[in-house]
């Protein structure tokens, strides 16, 4: 089935996949990546202190990840706000801040169990600030607002996610 942006895709095959995925082109990719981390690295022992690099990673693609929502905040205004216990960022700041935080706290919770929807509520839970659970509502659709195309409809909720 070809992907249809205004139709929910629940099409996706279960995993592991049954298919070989350790092709010429895959391994190749291994390789370069391998190179890139080691470059990361060594760059890494040029930096007085890694927790620099370490902790502006996950801000920087918060930052990124709350754009693609329409929610823009500078990344002076991140780092301001970074350890800010007393919340007085903007909303947008705050949210790509809560983005930061379920990325670690999704990360976390990957050391004691494996990817599921309980760990995925809970990362929503966090980025959204509110108790949430999968949503039930048919017809979910995430909409560009400048021209109004319908860019993706989420699947009808819980029967499709929480199968036994």
């Amino acid at each position: 089935m070809a992907f249809d942006s205004g139709r929910p895709f629940n099409d996706l095959a279960d995993l592991p996949p049954t298919f070989q995925t350790e092709t010429r082109a895959i391994l190749r990719s291994c390789i370069a990546a391998r190179t890139a981390l080691e470059e990361l690295r060594f760059s890494g022992r040029l930096i007085p202190s890694q927790a620099i690099l370490i902790n502006s990673i996950p801000l920087l693609e918060a930052q990124a990840s709350s754009e693609i929502e329409n929610i823009v905040t500078t990344t002076d205004r991140l780092f301001r706000h970074a350890n800010d216990v007393k919340d007085q960022a903007d909303p947008a700041t705050r949210e790509a801040l809560r983005c930061r935080t379920a990325l670690y706290r999704g990360f976390e919770m990957l050391k004691r169990r494996p990817v599921s929807t309980a760990l995925a509520v809970e990362v929503c839970r966090t980025i959204k600030g509110v108790d949430l659970d999968v949503r039930n509502t048919p017809g979910t659709a995430l909409i560009n607002d400048a021209i109004g195309d319908v860019i993706y409809t989420a699947p009808p909720g819980r029967t499709s996610l929480r199968r036994p």
